[in-house]
């Protein structure tokens, strides 16, 4: 997920720092350590930039540049003296909607579903695999307490993270204290909502009053931040009880975090995914009824995807992410980890909406309708990501086998909705190079931790490897601005091209994976919802697609993946786990 810079032109470049006598020095900005100081840059160092910047200079334009990159040098040494907190963003900010782009609307009120159980289930294991409707009734009705919920949820959680490892920080006291409260208003006749006492976890990456909030990276791991992330008042508003900080791969990318790897509970021996590790893994083995995960480019369907829950990522702005750690300001989304799509149609109700603390939050009528059903929507699918071999130019027979396995599941997807009454749209993504559209995020996230780089911090964190954030740092130092704002000037060209895709489509279907569908959405800002839709012959883990939808059109977005889920069973099983088991913190080879 990383833009890269060619070795081979860093080597180059490494070889002239060395001659210039700055061998050893920090992987700099544009013109690196050498900018730092005056008298160091020269003539040689700006035609080593050149090679990575993909231009070439004549010797004369070199030396008329010179005295302005000195000056400019300086100007960064002045910046570098401003403490900057992640919180604070750049002075402008991304907008999903073009000129001109209208808003579906919302369903007028909020319906649920008629729960599928009248009493509670024989065990505590049933009942902690409950979906939010079903926990939400049994607390109303006072069959179960929010006490007892939160008092399960807690003891699964210390018995479980020894093998899966999610679990950053419990908030014991803080949930107690809440589910009493719960309680005590239940009894009095307040009912809050459908989230009312139901036990829930936090990505590490949202703030917690009182609680450390680590990013999932050793150099933050004491840090604590005095304030709740909007999402988590939203949810005290709504009833909902906070249990636990749950894991995520170190500054919110992979499975990996200072003290652990996080697993997959269908699988031991298989990480979680990532970013929102912690999130999906916790969720899928019922240690709590909902989760809060993060998407920047896959966060959420990765995670789900492994995992086997429902996922969420809304609409770029339907959410706050004031007291969320930014990682990239125009791509970054907070959205619900859950166990059905109804539930996270009613936690997305709940957390939804402007934000006087983030200027990208946006309001825009919603609530959730289980009634709404597909009859009337049109319904797409990208043809050339269900055609073809997959399996096509793979030697491995095991990968081979796999990968054909996995487009089989996806065809009956395809299956299942038109034997739902859908009239399937066939549609292409747009032709652009999406791909090559990485290096905003790469951009955006070295800005974000500029001091960790500069620091030599990120020495600290647990992920050492090229395909990961502090090669990721060093390496978008080198990114000229002006191809990051050329980059964001075919991104406007994508989103008006998804523009006209959708304006003859309300929802399309397409493989989590294998296409250019992940990023290109995660750049447009269009919400996606990822379900289970089976599972593999070979090791029994799960498998996902995933709907997207209009801009603001979560409505008609989870109607359609609600029908699909509603029709299959994928959701309503569990992993199998062992009390008794544990695993090691890292896997032996990464």
């Amino acid at each position: 997920m990383t833009g890269r810079s060619s070795w081979l032109d860093r080597r180059r470049f490494m070889g002239v720092l060395s001659g210039l006598g700055l061998a050893g020095t920090t992987f700099p900005d544009l013109l690196w350590a050498a900018a730092a100081k005056k008298s160091e840059l020269t003539t040689a160092t700006i035609a080593a930039a050149e090679s990575l910047a993909g231009l070439e200079f004549t010797q004369e334009e070199r030396e008329l540049m010179l005295d302005g990159l000195r000056d400019r040098a300086e100007s960064y040494n002045k910046l570098r003296e401003i403490p900057i907190d992640n919180s604070v963003p750049p002075a402008f900010q991304f907008n999903p909607e073009l000129p001109g782009s209208s808003r579906p609307q919302a369903p007028p009120r909020q319906r649920l579903s008629r729960p599928r159980i009248s009493t509670p289930p024989d065990s505590n294991e049933e009942l902690a695999y409950l979906p939010v409707r079903d926990l939400g009734h049994l607390i109303r009705t006072r069959q179960v307490t929010s006490v007892q919920l939160t008092q399960l949820y807690l003891d699964r959680l210390k018995t479980f993270d020894p093998q899966l490892h999610c679990v950053v920080s419990l908030t014991e006291e803080r949930a107690l204290n809440q589910a009493r409260r719960t309680d005590r208003e239940i009894a009095a006749g307040t009912w809050r909502g459908p989230l009312h006492g139901i036990p829930w976890g936090a990505k590490d990456l949202l703030t917690a009053r009182g609680y450390p909030t680590t990013w999932g990276a050793a150099p933050f791991r004491k840090q604590e931040l005095d304030d709740d992330a909007t999402v988590i008042k939203r949810l005290d508003e709504a009833g909902a009880v906070l249990v636990a900080k749950l894991s995520l791969g170190a500054l919110a990318w992979g499975d990996v975090w200072f003290n652990a790897m996080t697993r997959n509970p269908w699988n031991l021996e298989q990480g979680s995914s990532g970013s929102s590790a912690g999130p999906g893994s916790a969720v899928s083995a019922g240690l709590v009824g909902f989760a809060i995960g993060s998407e920047t480019w896959g966060s959420i369907v990765s995670p789900s995807t492994r995992c086997g829950v429902t996922g969420l990522r809304p609409t770029f702005g339907r959410v706050s992410r004031h007291g969320a750690m930014a990682l990239s300001w125009s791509m970054d989304k907070l959205g619900p980890m859950c166990r059905s799509v109804e539930d996270c149609g009613l936690v997305f109700a709940a957390i939804q909406g402007s934000d006087e603390l983030d200027p990208t939050a946006v309001d825009h009528p919603y609530s959730w309708d289980s009634h709404l059903g597909i009859s009337g929507l049109r319904i797409g699918y990208v043809v050339s990501a269900f055609e073809g071999d997959p399996a096509a130019d793979i030697e491995d027979p095991e990968l081979a086998a796999r990968r054909q396995e996995g487009r089989r599941l996806d065809l009956q997807v395809l299956s299942q909705l038109r034997a739902l009454g859908a009239d399937l749209l066939p549609i292409e993504l747009p032709d652009l190079p999406v791909d090559a559209l990485g290096f905003i995020l790469n951009a955006e996230a070295a800005a974000a931790f500029d001091d960790l780089t500069r620091s030599n911090k990120d020495d600290q964190l647990v992920r050492q490897i090229a395909n990961a954030w502090p090669n990721a740092f060093r390496q978008a130092r080198t990114i000229p601005a002006v191809e990051y704002i050329q980059a964001n000037r075919v991104r406007t060209l994508v989103m008006r091209e998804m523009n006209r895709l959708m304006a003859g489509i309300d929802v399309y279907v397409c493989p989590s994976f294998g296409s250019s569908n992940l990023l290109l959405t995660n750049l447009t800002g269009h919400p996606a919802v990822v379900v289970p839709s089976g599972f593999r012959g070979d090791d029994n883990t799960p498998v996902s697609i995933t709907f997207t939808g209009r801009l603001f059109g979560e409505p008609e977005l989870l109607a359609v993946a609600q029908a699909f889920q509603n029709a299959t069973s994928h959701h309503r099983l569990h992993p199998k786990l062992d009390p008794s088991r544990q695993t090691p913190a890292f896997p032996e080879k990464e």
